[in-house]
């Protein structure tokens, strides 16, 4: 989940795929770090050496402007382990926390107050997955969030064959491209979708 002062903020961040695992690309945000990570799972690699491949391989096409010492990202596997990485560059105040089976990494945030803010809400909130996510989020702005404001905020939440439809691993899904309080109405959606509710039983 994520939520940033920029129009459609979950169209740059948020990857995953059930049974692999999950990946965050945030700060000067190179988009194929999603992809190229969730292929590394793929593959059985663990999220550290996922981290350092990734990142050094990166050819830092735009050095002025979106140099790769400005990235952010974090990844995931399907078993809950987990490695993240803040650039020396990504704007301050950056960084990330992390926790029982999961990390908070931020930029442009009010202090690091924010990041583990966002661990101990998860960490804390009982229940289904997508309202822990929307705790989280909801401290991290209690916080202080985002220097700059709200304006986006999304989640997304994969699981094998436990979507709406047969043969779809998709549960949630959630966008707000442009909102002034985009995680209340983020959490109005959770709150209407399958996402929030007992998941049904097994087809017999």
């Amino acid at each position: 989940a994520v939520q940033s002062r920029v129009f459609s903020v979950g169209n740059g961040v948020l990857w995953a795929e059930a049974g692999v695992g999950a990946v965050a690309t945030q700060a000067i945000v190179d988009v194929s770090y999603g992809p190229q990570s969730l292929s590394l799972l793929r593959q059985g690699m663990a999220p550290a050496a996922i981290i350092k491949k990734v990142w050094d391989a990166d050819p830092d096409p735009d050095t002025l402007r979106w140099t790769k010492h400005g990235r952010q990202f974090a990844v995931m596997d399907a078993k809950g382990n987990y490695a993240a990485f803040t650039g020396t560059k990504a704007s301050d105040w950056a960084g990330h926390k992390s926790g029982v089976f999961c990390t908070a990494p931020g930029n442009i945030l009010a202090g690091p107050g924010v990041v583990d803010s966002m661990v101990v809400a998860f960490e804390r909130t009982k229940g289904r997955l997508a309202l822990r996510l929307l705790a989280a989020l909801e401290a991290g702005q209690l916080a202080g969030g985002d220097k700059r404001g709200m304006q986006s905020a999304a989640l997304l939440i994969v699981k094998k064959d436990a979507g709406v439809w047969l043969h779809n691993d998709v549960v949630a899904r959630l966008q707000v491209d442009d909102n002034p309080e985009p995680i209340k109405e983020l959490r109005r959606l959770v709150e209407k979708s399958p996402a929030s509710r007992p998941p049904r039983p097994p087809a017999r």
